[in-house]
């Protein structure tokens, strides 16, 4: 396990670029009794790398990691937890807080044979091949300069209509206005993209959650507190809806029984998507949340906060509520959490430029 000064003080400044606070740790304390937590390395990491959204590929059991300033995306085999990397993705520099920091490859979402990548680096989004690993071409995120300096945040491929959506983050502070909005991709062929549209929002969108099955998409609208729901065939605004925080990050779906789950920094909330978006439970995870994930198959959600180092996995009820599954210790910093095949999930640890697999004993 390593620790040095050269990987904190890099850890430090990608924790500027996703805006977490950060406390660093050297290790993680033993797991809760009924799960462990394996570390699984990744190639050419030799200190702190940026981790943000990555996406876990039922249809060939692997896990696709983006790791932002190493220029890769590195692929993880579920069953041999063996590691396969796409290299060859440019980095660049973006302003945070008043800060350069470099960036690359931050973004994965898993397309028709395809997967998608969004890329901080060079504003770009591009295309992978999901079995042969294939890299193929890489398109701007915005036509002109005109549109504003913006960068991809998170992508999402959306199978009602065939289209990849963005949400953006502006390059440096006076392109804030630019970042404001949901950039539509055409991915009618999957591997070649084609801009097609943009959403207007109120601020920056955070977290999403996709039902193609009717048509919705959410997203979370910073510094306005709300979460919204827009159609995806008229790309308008149906529904807005305020949980109760505004801090808001990461959301999760159970499109069979219409709950949404948003992360709102230290709890998360169960919101009924069916009607008006009532609240319906809270539960306390400790603070630093971000992205946040949910298993349809196990009716389990999956919470990681970063600074508290703990990972919440909770049960939810046919009424919506939660029911405590587990807190289990991870690692300062790890924010995002994946769901893999049955009760395993993936979570980031980006001080050692890791993940963390958690293993149901």
């Amino acid at each position: 396990m390593r620790s040095n000064n050269s990987s904190r003080g890099r850890f430090a400044q990608l924790c500027a670029l996703v805006g977490c606070s950060c406390v660093l740790t050297t290790g993680f304390a033993d797991p809760a009794p009924s799960y462990e937590l394996k570390p699984i390395s990744l190639p050419g990491a030799t200190g702190a790398v940026a981790l943000d959204y990555f996406a876990y590929d039922p249809a060939t059991g692997k896990l696709w990691v983006p790791a932002s300033n190493t220029g890769s995306v590195d692929v993880i085999d579920e069953k041999t937890d063996a590691v396969s990397q796409v290299s060859g993705f440019k980095t660049g520099e973006i302003e945070r807080r008043g800060r350069k920091i470099t960036v690359g490859p931050t973004a994965a979402s898993i397309g028709d044979g395809v997967v998608y990548i969004g890329d901080r680096g060079d504003a770009t989004l591009c295309v992978i091949d999901a079995k042969t690993l294939a890299r193929g071409e890489c398109v701007q995120l915005v036509s002109s300069s005109a549109d504003g300096k913006i960068t991809p945040d998170g992508v999402v491929y959306v199978a009602a209509t065939r289209e990849l959506w963005i949400t953006t983050r502006p390059i440096s502070a006076g392109d804030a206005a630019a970042a404001k909005s949901l950039q539509i991709f055409d991915a009618s062929d999957p591997s070649h993209l084609k801009w097609k549209t943009k959403i207007p929002l109120d601020g920056l969108a955070e977290g999403y959650a996709v039902d193609n099955g009717r048509g919705l998409f959410y997203t979370n609208v910073e510094d306005t507190g709300a979460t919204v729901a827009i159609d995806v065939r008229t790309h308008k605004v149906v529904a807005k809806w305020n949980v109760g925080s505004a801090d808001l990050g990461g959301l999760g779906l159970d499109t069979a029984r219409r709950f949404l789950f948003v992360a709102c920094g230290d709890h998360i909330v169960s919101v009924d998507a069916a009607h008006d978006g009532k609240v319906i439970d809270s539960l306390p995870t400790g603070a630093g949340l971000d992205n946040i994930d949910y298993s349809l198959d196990r009716k389990i959600l999956y919470a990681a906060a970063g600074q508290a180092a703990t990972l919440t996995i909770a049960e939810v009820g046919d009424g919506g509520k939660f029911h405590l599954k587990a807190t289990v210790p991870t690692v300062k910093g790890a924010r995002c959490v994946v769901a893999g095949k049955g009760e395993t999930a993936y979570v980031i640890d980006p001080a050692e430029g890791r993940i963390l697999k958690l293993i149901r004993k």
